[in-house]
């Protein structure tokens, strides 16, 4: 008779999971490696670097120094017109349904200003007011010498005054407003000061004599702009306030209608008077004494630092190609 041993060791069970194997990453680069290919290509990476530092160098050189003038502008405060800013709020509505603008705050008048000195009819309408196309689109330097503008003989006979830059049909030799437009606003920055509400106008130019002359130019001809746009509104408001006046019985009314005069009068008056209309001068345009850009250092530096780089590139794919070394 058999008897089992209840005390004794249970028989060993085999697990059905399987062993863990150990995780190889074989994406993972050699950098002993790598290093390797990089020494082997240092020569094709010193040729590339060298070219670009020097080109960038020769680029840098020879790229003109552009100089940037600009004006600090205060919106005029809305407290100039506040019995017009009165009138808005106790009859509003009133002039609205007699078809008369009595005006906003300021902060909307500032932001309308600035929209208008960046829209393509001012700009254009400052071009041919002040002749300026030709220093605009033909310039190639500036002489500090002579304080004169360069003007490029392939673009602009002086001596003929004629345009003679080569272009396919259908464009012209002289360059289009569109042309024109686009090439100012890329001179031209506004931009509103979020805290303080001063607003900076600048223009990039290789004079900075003719920088300054274009900033001082455009803050005169936007608060000319806005004050002829609001001298004509208001006058139009008074001769149509008058016809109703002259149809209207009723006395309140004609209370209404005369104080709406009243004010508008008073718009007329203020706009003749004041030549600083919707933005005052604080700090005014100056000529500037030291370039803004370019950074001659900056772009040598980038320029080899990207040598660098892309020799690197190109001595990694050369040796990859030639199966010297295997990453």
């Amino acid at each position: 008779m058999v008897r089992l041993n209840s005390e004794s060791n249970p028989p060993e069970q085999h697990s059905l999971l399987p062993e863990p194997k150990p995780i190889y990453d074989d994406d993972e680069i050699d950098l002993r490696k790598l290093l390797v290919a990089i020494w082997a290509g240092r020569w094709i990476i010193l040729a590339v670097t060298t070219v670009f530092a020097v080109s960038s160098v020769i680029y840098a050189i020879n790229q003109p120094n552009i100089y940037k003038a600009q004006a600090l502008l205060s919106p005029v405060s809305s407290s100039d017109g506040g019995g017009l800013s009165a009138m808005a709020r106790k009859f509003g509505g009133l002039a609205s349904l007699a078809g008369v603008n009595l005006g906003g705050n300021s902060g909307d008048k500032t932001t309308l200003a600035i929209e208008v000195m960046t829209s393509r009819q001012f700009i254009t309408d400052f071009i041919q007011k002040y002749d300026i196309l030709v220093p605009l689109m033909a310039t190639k330097g500036w002489n500090q010498t002579t304080n004169e503008l360069m003007v490029d003989p392939k673009l602009y006979d002086t001596q003929s005054k004629q345009w003679v830059r080569r272009v396919e049909l259908p464009a012209t030799p002289g360059p289009s407003l569109w042309d024109a437009h686009k090439k100012f606003k890329g001179m031209l920055s506004v931009s509103q000061a979020k805290d303080s509400g001063f607003i900076t106008v600048a223009i990039e130019n290789i004079s900075p004599q003719v920088a300054q002359q274009w900033v001082e130019w455009l803050v005169k001809e936007i608060n000319s702009n806005m004050k002829t746009k609001d001298l004509e509104e208001a006058r139009n408001s008074i001769a149509y306030l008058s016809a109703q006046l002259e149809n209207t019985q009723v006395s309140e009314m004609q209370n209404v209608f005369y104080q709406l005069i009243e004010e508008q009068t008073k718009t007329v008056m203020l706009s003749e008077v004041r030549d600083e209309y919707v933005f005052a001068t604080v700090d005014p345009a100056v000529v500037p004494e030291e370039k803004f850009k370019p950074s001659r250092a900056l772009v040598s530096i980038g320029g080899a630092v990207f040598g660098g780089f892309l020799g690197c590139i190109i001595a990694l794919m050369m040796v990859f190609f030639r199966r010297k070394v295997k990453i």
